[in-house]
């Protein structure tokens, strides 16, 4: 993610901003440019000072005050790249479940900003293949009958709204001794999954694969009992990112590939500020400067090179304000493998 500027006045723009707080005139944004543009009115539709040569619409959730993206006036869709793939929405008349649903749109939205910027396949329902990447988000049942697992299976994406409530969301932490838990986190966790089944077991990469996470046909639901019977492995930490990566080799794999997403992502924001870190202390392993595209650099020793100094400072930083850390994990070189196993991937697959 980085920061934006305001075509109109100059100011600065994030990423979830609906209109520009200086000027007020309405901002979207531009997936296929990757740019928020302030807009103007045109009839139904709108002239994005970003590309004033086209017209554009807001997608059809802007009018629920759940998405602030564009998308162009005469493509015939009236969701957005992101919104196109939601299958399912809860009952937003229901305002808990409104409230809730907004906060998991916006989780998405970072999510299709990393996944189109690394040039991903993002196959629709209406492309006609096979598994396409859809969502439900839904509720658990009023009277308790049914409580709703998010989760990942053949190419849907389940989201519990429970995840959005951050009162419930911070007790299933707690109570499964997790150091971090979000919603974003859970959506590059689950879309790990999707693109292993793109770019591995479709992709023919089987055999490199089980080389370094292992063989993805150990029994799930056995793994499963078994982590949570017995936990993790005392000596994980040598090997993985994070103790239920252990669990099994597919969940190694969606771990990874989050924290590959968390570490790209928030190395292009502090490209962005132009943070950059130079110790007291006279230690290179805490001196960073992030002057490179974390989508674009080929080698993923320049993104852990300069994420660990960037994590250590956050994590410095959160403690002084009594919170816990940015960054609540430790990267082994094993896991530093798997990390550049999948940035591999995904640049291959986008050449």
């Amino acid at each position: 993610m980085r920061l934006f500027q305001c075509q109109n006045c100059g100011n600065v723009l994030y990423f979830e901003n609906s209109y520009c707080e200086q000027c007020g005139k309405q901002i979207g944004y531009l997936p296929d440019k990757g740019q928020m543009t302030a807009v103007d009115p045109d009839g139904p539709n709108w002239i994005a000072l970003a590309d004033p040569h086209s017209r554009y619409r807001f997608c059809a959730n802007w009018e629920q005050s759940a998405c602030n993206w564009l998308t162009h006036a005469d493509s015939g869709e009236i969701y957005c790249r992101a919104c196109r793939h939601n299958r399912t929405i809860p009952d937003i008349s229901t305002p808990e479940h409104y409230r809730d649903w907004r906060k998991i749109e916006a989780a998405k939205r970072r999510l299709f900003y990393s996944l189109i910027r690394l040039d991903l396949p993002l196959p629709t329902p209406a492309s006609g293949e096979p598994e396409p990447l859809v969502f439900d988000f839904l509720a658990d049942a009023p009277d308790g009958s049914t409580k709703i697992m998010t989760g990942h299976d053949s190419g849907v994406i389940t989201i519990s709204l429970n995840e959005a409530d951050d009162a419930k969301r911070e007790a299933a932490r707690t109570s499964m001794g997790e150091p971090y838990r979000a919603i974003l986190g859970h959506f590059r966790h689950e879309v790990g999954h999707f693109y292993w089944d793109r770019l591995v077991r479709d992709g023919g990469q089987l055999e490199s694969f089980r080389a370094l996470f292992g063989d993805e046909g150990a029994d799930y639901a056995e793994a499963l009992q078994r982590h949570y019977q017995q936990g993790a492995p005392g000596d994980w930490r040598l090997s993985y990112v994070s103790a239920y990566a252990t669990m099994h080799p597919w969940e190694d794999w969606a771990e990874t590939w989050a924290h590959y997403l968390h570490i790209v992502d928030t190395l292009e924001m502090a490209a962005s500020f132009g943070i950059e870190t130079h110790p007291a202390v006279a230690t290179e392993a805490l001196a960073t400067q992030i002057t490179f595209d974390p989508y674009e650099t080929e080698d993923v020793n320049v993104l852990i090179n300069a994420w660990l100094p960037l994590s250590y400072a956050s994590n410095s930083l959160n403690r002084c304000m009594g919170l816990p850390d940015l960054y609540p994990f430790v990267i082994p070189p094993k896991a530093v493998q798997k990390l550049g196993y999948i940035h591999d991937l995904i640049h291959r697959h986008a050449q």
